[in-house]
């Protein structure tokens, strides 16, 4: 069925609210464990249900935010959301307690239960008006992103629309679309600074009432992290300063060498090279017809994937007005269809969407098949894993791409990936910090960014754009203000993909089938088992990354750039 076909229903919160009680009271007063199991199935489809109409208008919004149908549906859901999450956590409390809770663990797996456990000490019907205005502010947040209206090239373009713009061959071109960009946020300056103000004062509001310290703790535990805490990832963040920002600084000295200019300045990061950065040679459509050509010779599996993708109309690719910015994979329950949302701008990008989208919408496809939504997807840093180790096995297609610049787009490509990772930590110390001091001002936030960027990202520089001396950047980085903490989670999912990239290169059928087994395990697992499971090495275990990336930088020490 294609996806414009997808039925929309307007949700009547006490219809749902009734039959979820129902449900839920049967479930607790089964005589058996198969009439437990017969409520259980018909709770998960009342939540599928429900996730299904959330996720359809949260598509249908993000594709036009001008459409006033689904922008009011949009404001809807953020106000019912939480009372809908509420009901989720009935269940949970009826599942913990279950009189057959160890027949219930034998079938459905103990880590649903500790998923269920650790979601309790996350709600409460007092915070839900706090979740209620997050959902606002961060609506808010994405519909002023998806604002911007910028005049360059004789020409209205968005954010998305100026990327080409910011990675010129000419200098002057890059320098000028920089400032355009950066104008845009410094003009709404105070908005930005008010709304995401707002942000950390409910966040921390909520985290009190639940009786924790500050958000960071009540945001690790919202993300389902069971593993790991803020001191370790704090461990972490240490070894990429040794590991990484020294590989990170002799990259950059690399790359000014190549541009031949006399200081690489920030507008110079994203072009790689003067002849260009390595971009698809062919429109949109194109692009499509060769990801369906990599995707049906990678395997039986990719095929039968990209083919019903393709086929149900379930990617949203091309660049409009009135389109939210960015990119994010999702999953429509009761059709068990993945999504893609994406805004091709004609750079290496809109590859890299066919790849790491694809990697999320591939796992998912795979792990559709378990009863329980709680096991479709796992936790984010291993959702990336699948994303981001995607792009690498994808490598030997790079050509149809690009061609003869295929080369040039291997060695940006895994330079930038590598290149991220400080850039990731950065985002990560300043929420940490951020959530530690939820009283500052707005003003001290921005003075901090600067602080932890010069010290993961040492030789950035402004240069003639002066707005960004004022520590905005961080304005554009929409995870800080809709996901709290969730981007330390991409750079542990790189390490991870980079042991992709490393086994592809030794023995690419065991690779392959590793990859593989990872994906049809979904969520069924927490992330250092998943981990386990395909052989990956813990990024947070001492000396890992002094053994990965020795690897990445041989390769990439091994290519002649000023040659590409």
């Amino acid at each position: 069925m294609n996806f414009n076909d997808y039925k929309y229903e307007h949700i009547e919160v006490e219809k749902i609210k009734d039959e979820f009680s129902e449900n839920i009271k049967n479930f607790e007063n089964s005589k058996n464990m198969e009439e437990q199991c017969e409520y259980f199935d018909k709770i998960i489809k009342l939540r599928n249900y429900v996730d299904t109409m959330q996720t359809l208008v949260s598509i249908r919004h993000s594709i036009d935010t001008t459409d006033k149908f689904y922008d009011k549906e949009n404001e809807y859901m953020d106000e019912i959301s939480p009372i809908l999450f509420g009901f989720t956590n009935d269940f949970y409390k009826a599942l913990v307690n279950s009189k057959f809770k160890k027949e219930l663990i034998q079938k459905y797996g103990k880590f649903l239960f500790d998923l269920a456990e650790n979601t309790l000490k996350t709600f409460s019907s007092e915070v839900i008006p706090d979740f209620q205005e997050e959902n606002r502010l961060t609506s808010k947040y994405e519909k002023l992103i998806a604002s911007a209206k910028i005049e360059f090239d004789g020409k209205e373009l968005n954010l998305s629309q100026m990327v080409p713009y910011t990675q010129s061959k000419d200098r002057n071109v890059r320098i000028e679309a920089a400032k355009k960009v950066a104008n845009f946020f410094s003009e709404n300056k105070e908005e930005f600074d008010n709304i995401y103000d707002s942000l950390v004062k409910v966040r921390d509001k909520m985290a009190k009432k639940l009786g924790y310290k500050n958000y960071v703790e009540f945001g690790y535990k919202r993300l389902s992290r069971l593993e790991y805490d803020a001191k370790m990832v704090a461990g972490y963040r240490k070894q990429v300063l040794e590991n990484i920002v020294p590989i990170y600084t002799e990259l950059r000295k690399r790359q000014e060498k190549r541009l031949g200019v006399g200081k690489l300045r920030f507008y110079d990061e994203a072009i790689k090279f003067n002849s260009g950065n390595a971009d698809p040679h062919g429109s949109p459509e194109w692009i499509l017809n060769n990801g369906k050509t990599m995707y049906k010779e990678l395997s039986k599996e990719t095929d039968e994937f990209f083919t019903f993708m393709t086929e149900n109309n379930l990617l949203d690719l091309l660049s409009k007005k009135g389109k939210m910015s960015g990119g994010y994979c999702t999953y429509i329950p009761d059709y068990k269809s993945p999504f893609i949302f994406a805004n091709f701008n004609a750079t290496s990008h809109d590859v890299d969407v066919l790849t790491h989208e694809a990697g999320h919408a591939f796992q998912v496809y795979q792990s559709r098949g378990y009863e329980v939504p709680e096991y479709l997807w796992p936790t984010y840093e291993a959702c990336e894993i699948h994303s981001m180790s995607m792009e690498f096995l994808t490598w030997p297609w790079m050509n149809l791409f690009f061609e003869e610049d295929t080369e040039k787009y291997k060695f940006i490509h895994l330079s930038e990936a590598l290149l991220f990772i400080p850039y990731g930590v950065t985002v990560d110390e300043f929420q940490h910090w951020v959530y530690e001091n939820p009283e500052v001002s707005p003003q001290e936030r921005r003075e901090k960014w600067l602080k932890i960027e010069k010290k993961y990202l040492p030789i950035r520089d402004y240069g003639e754009v002066e707005e960004l001396k004022d520590g905005i950047f961080w304005f554009r980085q929409g995870h800080i203000f809709s996901s709290p903490f969730y981007y330390i989670d991409y750079t542990l999912a790189q390490v991870c993909a980079f042991q992709f990239w490393i086994k592809a290169n030794e023995n690419r059928e065991k690779a392959w089938s590793e990859y593989l087994n990872l994906c049809k395990l979904g969520g069924s697992k927490p992330f250092f088992e998943l981990m386990k499971s395909a052989n990956l090495k813990n990024p947070f275990e001492k000396g890992v990354l002094a053994e990965v990336v020795p690897k990445i930088k041989e390769y990439l020490d091994s290519i002649d750039d000023m040659k590409l």
